[in-house]
């Protein structure tokens, strides 16, 4: 078969979702707390009714004014509208695979779990606010970790008071587990 037939890849097919579904160990749930997943459905949302329209305008619009080949509105808005859909096949397969778990609606205990909001302290007594979230809501300014993280399987099924050891760079850790709330 003649190469002109052949399809070229623009090297844009792999940064789709790997089985291991980017971040997840193969066969967990994908869980996300209800806040996480509004965010993640407000931003697909936003991408198909708002910018993937907008720049489908631009590319069309683009398109007619000629030879496209020299056209830069034409060539980014193409690279753009392969951007936007591969965030959209992204998006979509991360909430279709989401367990939501609302912390709020777990039974009062001091143990901790998925959604846990969780104050430990150090050995110089210096104290740390985490809370316990899907790999998709992880924001270390506000103190949100991964529930597959390695500090969060250190706190996991712990309760208040108990002391766990994570290990660290530095050595080995103890953190004292203060207070477990479910906000």
């Amino acid at each position: 078969m003649s190469k002109a037939f052949t399809k070229e890849s623009d090297g844009d097919d792999e940064d789709d979702l790997p089985e291991e579904m980017g971040g997840l160990p193969i066969g967990a749930k994908n869980y996300m707390t209800p806040e996480g997943f509004a965010r993640l459905r407000g931003e697909l949302d936003q991408l198909m009714r708002k910018e993937r329209p907008d720049v489908v305008k631009v590319v069309s619009w683009a398109a007619g004014n000629g030879d496209r080949s020299e056209n830069g509105d034409y060539i980014y808005g193409k690279k753009r509208l392969r951007e936007i859909d591969r965030r959209v096949r992204y998006l979509s397969k991360r909430l279709a695979n989401a367990e939501v778990v609302d912390p709020a609606r777990r039974a009062k205990t001091d143990q901790v779990f998925f959604g846990a909001t969780v104050t430990t302290a150090n050995a110089r007594d210096e104290e740390r606010t985490l809370k316990i979230v899907g790999v998709d809501e992880v924001d270390l300014a506000k103190g949100h970790v991964s529930w597959i993280s390695p500090i969060a399987k250190a706190l996991l099924k712990a309760e208040e008071g108990d002391v766990v050891k994570l290990r660290t760079p530095n050595g080995v850790e103890e953190l004292e587990i203060v207070k477990v709330e479910y906000l």
